[in-house]
């Protein structure tokens, strides 16, 4: 059968819908069918099991939270420091908040990883490579602080945005201040 990308990129888009709105338990072939308006089946012909569809999730995940070719060459003719790295911050704040279903179906997988170890690895390994990516920037770009500095960034930013899209500790603080005072905290 011929792959049609357009279609696979829809189912996954689907799967990434349901996983967000039921989570791990209600993401089955025949959900995501129903959510992509396709024939049941047609999950299925894409995505064999449910780990092909969860590492079909992950992939997806990737190319919808990626920054642009643009965001990233404007932040690298930037002036380095800290205000070019909050600006970094808030860049990704901002696209894991404007894509509400892909952030909540990413923290879905992350918990879920932490029952199933072959997701664990799958995700693990996906993780790294951005956190990687995170860190090459940082360094090319001249902006402040090193790997270490980077993985508290990671830590703090999933907490905002664990309570930014779910219940909020203060819902009337703004994200763009709390970017600042982790930015100064962190990049004495």
């Amino acid at each position: 059968m011929v792959r049609n990308e357009a279609r696979r990129r829809a189912i996954a888009d689907a799967g990434l819908t349901v996983l967000a709105q039921e989570g791990s338990r209600g993401l089955t072939h025949r959900a995501v069918d129903a959510a992509a308006g396709m024939p049941t089946g047609t999950t299925s012909n894409y995505f064999r099991s449910r780990d092909a569809l969860i590492e079909g999730l992950v992939d997806r995940i990737g190319e919808r939270l990626a920054p642009t070719p643009e965001d990233l060459e404007r932040r690298a003719a930037g002036t380095p420091g800290p205000a070019l790295f909050a600006d970094y911050l808030r860049d990704i704040v901002r696209r894991l908040t404007a894509d509400r279903d892909v952030t909540l179906a990413l923290f879905e997988l992350r918990l879920e990883s932490g029952r199933r170890p072959e997701l664990a690895a799958l995700l693990g390994a996906w993780q790294r490579a951005g956190f990687d990516a995170d860190v090459a920037f940082n360094t090319a770009a001249g902006l402040p602080g090193g790997r270490k500095e980077i993985a508290l960034f990671h830590y703090a930013i999933d907490g905002l945005l664990l309570d930014r899209l779910t219940t909020p500790i203060d819902p009337g603080s703004s994200t763009d201040d709390v970017i600042d005072a982790l930015v100064a905290g962190l990049l004495r």
